[in-house]
Order: C-alpha cells, then sequence, then structure tokens
C-alpha cells in the first residue's frame, strides 16, 4: 500500500492518454457508496493536482473526467437507493456499519438537498448518503443538481493542494520526496479536519434528537 500512490502517480504522468479515465475511475470508486472507504482516491487526486501544477498532465482533461466519475459514483449509490428500498440496510456491508448509517440517514432527514452537497466533503457520510436519499425516494432532479453541483466544487479542491504546493516551489525540479511527503501531510490534515467537522455536525444532530425525545419519554 505505500508504493500504490507513488506507482499510481508515476503511470498517471506516463501515460497521459489514460490519465483522464483513471483519475475519472477514482473519484467514482471515492464516490461510490462504501467502496470508498477501501480506495485511497483522495491522496491520489492531491498527488493528481501536482501533476497539474507541473504540466505533466493536461487539466482541463483530468478535471472534467474526474467531475464525471464523481456525479456516477453518486448517482448509481442513489439509483441502488431507490431500488432495494430499506432492506439494503440490512444486507452486507451496511449491516456493519449501522452507526454510521443511521447517522448519514439523520442527516439527510435533517438537511434534505444540503446534505446531498455537503456530504461529498464529510468523510463520516460521503459514501452512504447519496444511497440514503434514493432509500428516502428524492426527488431525481433536486438530487441531481446537488450531486453535480457538490462535485463540480469537490474536484478542484480535491486537486487544489497538491496544484499550489508545486506552483509553490517555482519548478518541478526543486520536487523532493520531503515535499511529496509535505503534500501526504496536506491531505492527511484535511482528511481529520473533514472527519471531525462531519463527527461534530452529525454528533449535535444526535443530541438534538435525543433532547427531543426525553420529554416524550417522561410523559
Amino acid at each position: 500500500m505505500d508504493d500504490l500512490i507513488p506507482r499510481a502517480t508515476a503511470f498517471i504522468a506516463q501515460h497521459g492518454m489514460w490519465a483522464g479515465p483513471i483519475v475519472g475511475l477514482l473519484a467514482f470508486g471515492e464516490s461510490l457508496a462504501l467502496v470508498g472507504l477501501f480506495i485511497p482516491a483522495t491522496a491520489l487526486m492531491i498527488a493528481v493536482g501536482g501533476l497539474i501544477g507541473m504540466g505533466a498532465v493536461e487539466p482541463l482533461w483530468i478535471i472534467g473526467w474526474a467531475i464525471v466519475g464523481a456525479c456516477l459514483g453518486d448517482w448509481i449509490s442513489y439509483a441502488l437507493g431507490r431500488r432495494i428500498g430499506p432492506s439494503v440496510y440490512r444486507r452486507w456491508p451496511l449491516n456493519r456499519h449501522r452507526q454510521m448509517v443511521a447517522r448519514a440517514r439523520l442527516f439527510f432527514r435533517r438537511y434534505g438537498f444540503l446534505s446531498i452537497f455537503a456530504g461529498r466533503f464529510l468523510g463520516p457520510v460521503r459514501a452512504t448518503i447519496p444511497l440514503v436519499a434514493g432509500v428516502m425516494d428524492m426527488q431525481h432532479r433536486r438530487f441531481q443538481i446537488a450531486n453535480v453541483t457538490s462535485a463540480i466544487l469537490w474536484v478542484p479542491v480535491m486537486f487544489a493542494p497538491g496544484y499550489f504546493a508545486v506552483k509553490s516551489l517555482g519548478s518541478v525540479e526543486h520536487v523532493t520526496e520531503a515535499h511529496l511527503l509535505g503534500m501526504g501531510v496536506v491531505v492527511a490534515l484535511l482528511t481529520i479536519a473533514a472527519a471531525a467537522i462531519g463527527a461534530r455536525v452529525l454528533g449535535r444532530s444526535d443530541r438534538k434528537r435525543s433532547r427531543r425525545r426525553t420529554p416524550a419519554r417522561a410523559r
């Protein structure tokens, strides 16, 4: 796993023709229900941002494929939720992540349209919010508006740290392993921050829900 990101980044840099589809597939996997938990797409997309900063790959080609992949990942998750219905929560692998699913359901009930948009940036719910939206039978048009607009914003945000890190060095020759390690630290911090924000938002919703139920039990 330690060699996966450098090897994948080198392959993308050397095979410009396939760079777009590869990055699109990464964004697709990152956005697909639960699959995103097992794919290090975040770190790879940061690294690809560095390649864009170096001029090693065509930016519009890469960004376009990434947006399409991200939209398709959420769309398929949504479609699965609508087709299978609530029973999907009792199936593997969701039945092994009940707390995460419960939080995603609560987040969607509370914020609706906004949860689809914001959920793409929040690690704890990103992999399941579109699925929950499908199960809850969210209007297709509203879902797609949130899906597409969030993907258009999310992709540049994912590429930005690597891009600006390389640009700040002045030239490709100045990029060293230490700089790449620094980009990795930035990725880790951004991921932790997003997870912390998501956990805080979800935790606050849980507490409010508990307070609403307490008087009912007392009566």
